[in-house]
């Protein structure tokens, strides 16, 4: 499976946080470390509602978490 063209920060935001392990982060917005750890391999593209929350836990507005990177031009 190729990976998404949904970027993110959320390793740099983790660790901008205390240092925060996956699983806390999961554990906070309702998910498995094993999401979090493929949402921010950009092997797997978060729901709406999780990509918020992560935002959300961050304090930071949801583009600063998470960018879409087209190829058309």
């Amino acid at each position: 499976m190729a990976p998404t063209a949904v970027r993110n920060s959320i390793r740099k935001l983790r660790f901008e946080h205390g240092e925060m392990t996956q699983a806390e982060l999961a554990e906070r917005i309702g998910v498995t470390r094993q999401t979090i750890v493929a949402i921010e391999k950009e092997k797997y593209s978060p729901s709406l509602e999780a990509a918020f929350r992560i935002a959300e836990v961050f304090g930071e507005p949801l583009e600063n978490v998470f960018r879409y990177e087209s190829d058309k031009r």
